[in-house]
């Protein structure tokens, strides 16, 4: 099982490789979209290297709640977490 932090790693390493994006501007409370500049097709992407990454099925709702870094880590870890035996 994977602590909290090497799924963050893991998340900001496969942000800035595939968005292009500096690791300086990846911080908890900045706004996902803006600071990757995500547009519709990028928000595929996105799911895309999720699911490749941490083996889950994003479901189609599950972005509405999330605005930051912080909530997208949120997302990420619940998940692995619930896929993950216990």
């Amino acid at each position: 099982m994977k602590s909290n932090e090497e799924i963050i790693s893991t998340i900001n390493e496969f942000l800035c490789e595939e968005f292009e994006v500096s690791p300086e501007k990846i911080v908890p409370q900045a706004s996902l979209k803006d600071t990757l500049e995500l547009d519709s097709l990028d928000y595929i992407d996105l799911v895309v290297v999720i699911e490749s990454n941490f083996s889950f099925k994003v479901k189609p709702g599950d972005f509405v709640h999330i605005a930051t870094f912080t909530d997208f880590y949120d997302y990420i870890i619940s998940r692995v977490n619930i896929n993950e035996p216990a």
